[in-house]
């Protein structure tokens, strides 16, 4: 069973799916150790992770490489931020083949005016819908594998209404897409209403300190949306984690005890250490072989 077939399976089983953020191979590998069901790509994350923040300045190979890393270092399904598509609909289309080369079992695409920003920042711009649309269209029709999960996103609530946002994502459901994403709802209100107007499954984004209410995951669940995503949380944990270990250097002349924690070997363990050593074993004794 391929990526997307799992991620299907997950949908039609009918239970929130839990996808904690993730930038590279190590968050990544801890979002599957800890039990969760998929893993979410965040283009801020991504972005962070090359030294720039989310003002949609990395190109669409550096986002599809990031992909790359992420579906080859875990086993369960990679939902994946593909930002505007990068450009029209033939731009479109590439990123889709793009990331579906390289394993991913869902993507999502949004209407934000390009450079896009943080969805949870002000100052957006979108497109218009008509043109919204005809890439998600796009989208749906560049897929190779028809299991492939498209997820379609707009950030129109904080530019216009939730009637416009809900209008966008109907039609984009229509045009193809299998998830719908309003970006930024506002009021708790609003995050129980978007389940009752779309014609589809629905995402909930997840940003503490962002525009949307905080939730826990049973509310999400309660709600009536299938998928819900945690971009920040490794990225801003690691940055309050790295922050007070650097702190305590400077201040003490010693590394943190917290260090020692975890002792070295199971730190390469838990990056597949296990994995490459029998690697090593098998092939190293078929070398000696015959000499």
């Amino acid at each position: 069973m391929n990526a997307p077939q799992r991620l299907r399976e997950l949908l039609n089983v009918g239970n929130l799916i839990t996808a904690p953020g993730a930038y590279d191979g190590i968050t990544a590998r801890f979002v599957e150790q800890a039990g969760f069901g998929a893993v979410y790509m965040t283009g801020a994350g991504v972005a962070a992770a090359n030294g720039f923040p989310d003002y949609g300045v990395l190109t669409m190979t550096e986002m599809a490489a990031a992909v790359a890393v992420l579906a080859r270092s875990v086993q369960i399904p990679v939902i994946a931020d593909a930002d505007t598509g990068y450009g029209n609909e033939l731009n479109v289309t590439r990123t889709v083949r793009e990331y579906e080369m390289r394993g991913v079992a869902a993507l999502q695409i949004e209407d934000q005016v390009s450079p896009k920003r943080c969805g949870h920042l002000d100052g957006k711009e979108v497109v218009p819908a008509d043109e919204f649309v005809a890439k998600i269209a796009a989208a749906s029709a560049a897929r190779i594998n028809p299991d492939l999960v498209l997820i379609a996103r707009t950030d129109s609530r904080a530019v216009s209404s939730l009637d416009e946002a809900v209008i966008r994502v109907n039609r984009a459901l229509s045009a193809g897409a299998d998830i719908a994403f309003i970006e930024a709802p506002r009021t708790m209100d609003e995050i129980a209403l978007i389940p009752k107007l779309v014609n589809g499954p629905c995402l909930l984004n997840l940003v503490p300190g962002g525009k949307t209410p905080d939730l826990s995951l049973d509310d999400v669940a309660g709600l009536g949306y299938r998928l819900v995503i945690l971009p920040g949380l490794l990225f801003v944990s690691t940055m309050d984690a790295c922050d007070t270990a650097l702190a305590t250097l400077r201040e003490t002349g010693r590394a943190p005890t917290t260090q020692g924690r975890v002792p070295i070997g199971e730190r390469f363990r838990r990056m597949g250490a296990d994995e490459w050593d029998a690697l090593r074993m098998r092939t190293g004794a078929a070398g000696t072989e015959g000499r």
